[in-house]
């Protein structure tokens, strides 16, 4: 009974972890997301959707590769698969053009002159 107990308590750290790392992903895509122009709110809920679905595609291979016996396994499996959703958003939207009106900002008289020599 007390092994299930900590096994319990395991995997509620886990879960946590897990929600502290999705929280720290989502930030960046949507910072990404803003300097490419585009809504940081979308590419958030793409990334916490890519997570949640990758993660149960996951554990399912999981679960058919190694049957229930080795659970730890097979939710290591689901967090691979889920990071590789968060690496499929964000290699989708580094893809996307920067924004044109950060690069106007960006222009300052010492663009205009020619390169010197060192």
């Amino acid at each position: 009974m007390q092994f299930a107990l900590v096994g319990f308590e395991i995997f509620k750290s886990l879960v946590m972890l897990e929600i502290i790392a999705l929280i720290f992903l989502c930030k960046r895509n949507g910072i990404l997301a803003e300097r490419k122009g585009l809504k940081p709110s979308t590419w958030k809920l793409y990334t916490i959707t890519a997570w949640i679905v990758m993660e149960f595609l996951g554990i399912l291979l999981g679960m058919v590769m190694f049957s229930t016996t080795n659970l730890l396994v097979v939710f290591a499996i689901g967090i691979f698969a889920a990071f590789g959703g968060y690496l499929f958003v964000r290699y989708n939207l580094e893809n996307k053009p920067d924004s044109l009106e950060e690069d106007i900002n960006h222009i300052s008289v010492e663009d205009l002159h020619p390169p010197r020599r060192k």
